[in-house]
């Protein structure tokens, strides 16, 4: 369809676009070389962050697509994410700073949710606005996310479609009017709170690890230090052909292993970690005592290693020299080279020293891969860009065990131990849902009013729910509970009927109103307001009777019930008059269900039975801003 972005994407991956916006001045007949500029000077100027940057899966990349089915030429990137999610929020921050820097530039971004900035800011967004109607609505342009409103039926803005627009409608909406588009302070800030700290926040979610490993891989480390992705997700993904190749190793001999730090994200120190592994007893890749101070390092390395060997075993030792393209031989190297100095890519090295060697090498890769990667050349694979740092860049394995000598002591790990007011934070933190002030224990059982679950239960009954789900009372004070009592007597009134032909007499069962006092019999034809009355009185007296037989049950004594004289009990009728009433028992005390105490009781007794985990109880209570205070004596609540 016309102006529909939305590609078939393979899973956990993002999408971008790039759009030059409408200018006369850039009509040109050859808007390829035009957007294969721009993609040099985006990737160029954005090196500094992009060129050290740990990937999962795949690095941010651009590549010129042509124009198609109503779609403009513009600048086009896929990156799958796998499971760091990170990555795609730092996608985010990357597009809106080029839309920033570029301010010609406008930009979309989507994944395979669809889009995922708006999932992000649902709270915030106005009504109007749903996935049906939200097509080619959402850009960024000068570094602020714009939303494409829709006119509303009372009035008519000509340069505003009533349909989604297509892409070419869309740019031409954003050039002539950018200040009319903007998004709402609210759904900016949702979108900013989840990049902001980038590009610092880059640095906060490595993780470097002392690892026991073959020297040969230590080298390729210094030099590719993202192939620790691919190995981390070989090992991680491995099948049990992929560890044919790990019974006896060919290319990373145990003998070589020296001590080394390796730089990893947090996602991946997570997958290598937590993965249960036994080495197979031919590979050579034994293990120490659990107890050993070094068990750790000795696992990690063992683990990292067969990913690495997995990745070599892929292809063949002799694979064709026609990909190793020499990267110093473009013409763009040397304008890359300039621009990565000047933004300080070195900082300050000298340059033939080891250290600058490494960066350099880091961004002849990059430049490799992101900017001079001819369509149609095919990429090395990972065990391919292996075997060619190996047999291109020889390494002194002495030097390597001298620096294994002095390594800086590795990170702590603790974050993966959170603990369950700490996770709390961090998920108050990621949704901006924060509290005024931390609350002690003492202070939260004290403030905490019983009353507040029953008034925020009702208020939640009481909301509509569509197709669409319920809405979802934040505050009791903010959803009052209502009661209209001419909508109720309406819809008993279309029940029961109460014109003569609907309500005749005949059509009654006897039993329905042998209850009835003699002198209150209703003629249906005459009086309908009082044949409503008198039906919903003898239903009321049916359900009192029914709440008296049920008390005696095992069903009904397992109900909180409180203390009520039967003549405050519903009016009772004339065949009411049984041995109980004959016996003097009219006043007598009855015991009626509390509503309020059960509903109160029963939801801490589930939230109770949680344990602190998640569950219903507490994922409802939560969405409509009740927070409970830890059971600590462990008393069940319905016994309170």
């Amino acid at each position: 369809m016309e102006g529909n972005m939305k590609l078939a994407m393979v899973e956990d991956a993002v999408e971008y676009h790039l759009f030059l916006i409408p200018d006369k001045a850039r009509d040109t007949d050859e808007p390829k070389e035009i957007l294969q500029k721009y993609i040099e000077r985006i990737m160029t100027q954005f090196a500094p962050i992009l060129v050290p940057y740990i990937w999962q899966n795949q690095p941010f990349n651009l590549k010129y697509k042509p124009a198609k089915g109503g779609v403009p030429a513009h600048m086009y990137g896929m990156t799958k994410f796998g499971d760091n999610i990170e990555d795609e929020w730092f996608i985010v921050y990357v597009i809106k700073q080029i839309t920033k820097a570029f301010p010609e530039l406008v930009a979309r971004i989507e994944d395979n949710d669809g889009e995922f900035l708006l999932i992000e800011a649902a709270d915030f967004l106005p009504k109007w606005l749903d996935p049906d109607n939200s097509a080619n609505r959402v850009f960024f342009h000068h570094g602020e996310l714009c939303i494409i409103p829709v006119p509303r039926k009372s009035e008519r803005i000509p340069w505003l479609p009533t349909t989604p627009p297509t892409i070419q409608q869309a740019l031409d909406i954003i050039s002539a009017h950018p200040e009319a588009v903007l998004a709402s302070e609210p759904i900016q800030a949702a979108v900013d709170r989840r990049i902001r700290g980038y590009p610092e926040k880059i640095e906060a979610s490595l993780h470097r690890a002392h690892c026991f490993l073959p020297a040969g891989i230590v080298a390729v480390l210094k030099q590719r230090p993202r192939l620790v992705s691919a190995a981390v997700q070989a090992f991680y993904l491995r099948d049990p052909i992929d560890l044919r190749a790990c019974r006896v190793f060919k290319t990373f001999l145990p003998e070589t292993r020296i001590m080394a730090s390796v730089t990893f994200t947090k996602c991946l120190y997570a997958q290598l970690l937590q993965q249960k592994f036994v080495p197979d007893r031919r590979s050579g890749y034994g293990l120490p005592p659990p107890s050993h101070p070094q068990f750790r390092a000795h696992e990690l390395g063992m683990k990292l290693a067969h990913g690495f060997e997995i990745l070599c075993s892929k292809c063949s030792p002799h694979f064709s020299d026609s990909r190793k393209s020499l990267v110093t031989a473009s013409p763009l190297w040397a304008s890359f080279l300039e621009s990565l100095k000047r933004n300080d890519y070195f900082k300050g090295l000298i340059e033939g020293s080891a250290q600058y060697q490494e960066r350099l090498e880091m961004a002849k890769n990059y430049f490799q891969l992101s900017i001079h990667r001819p369509e149609s050349s095919v990429a090395m694979s990972p065990g391919e860009e292996i075997l060619t740092v190996l047999q291109t860049l020889p390494f002194d394995v002495e030097e390597l065990k001298k620096e294994g000598a002095a390594l800086p002591p590795e990170d702590d790990d603790q974050w993966l131990d959170l603990s369950p007011d700490q996770l709390d934070q961090l998920l108050q933190d990621t949704t901006g849902r924060k509290e005024s002030q931390p609350i002690s224990q003492k202070e939260e059982q004290k403030n905490y009013d019983v009353a507040q679950v029953s008034d925020s239960m009702k208020a939640f009954i009481s909301k509509v729910s569509t197709h669409k789900g319920a809405e979802l009372p934040r505050d009791p004070s903010e959803a009052p509970i209502t009661f209209d009592a001419d909508s109720f007597l309406n819809y008993f009134d279309k029940i029961l009927g109460t014109k003569s032909q609907e309500s005749d007499s005949d059509d009654l069962d006897e039993d329905d109103f042998e209850c009835l006092d003699s002198d209150d019999d209703l003629d249906f034809e005459t009086q309908d307001s009082e044949s409503l009355k008198g039906a919903l009185g003898s239903l009321k007296s049916y359900m009192a009777q029914m709440d008296q037989e049920l008390a005696h049950t095992s069903m009904g004594k397992s109900f909180s019930t409180r203390k009520q004289m039967k003549k405050d009990l519903p009016s009772q009728t004339a065949n009411d008059n049984s041995d109980e009433e004959d016996s003097g028992a009219g006043d007598c005390v009855v015991e009626t269900v509390d509503v309020d105490l059960n509903l109160v009781s029963n939801v801490l007794e589930s939230y109770s039975s949680q344990a602190g985990l998640a569950g219903p109880a507490s994922n409802l209570l939560h969405s409509m801003g009740v927070r409970l205070p830890d059971n600590a004596d462990h008393i069940p609540q319905g016994s309170q």
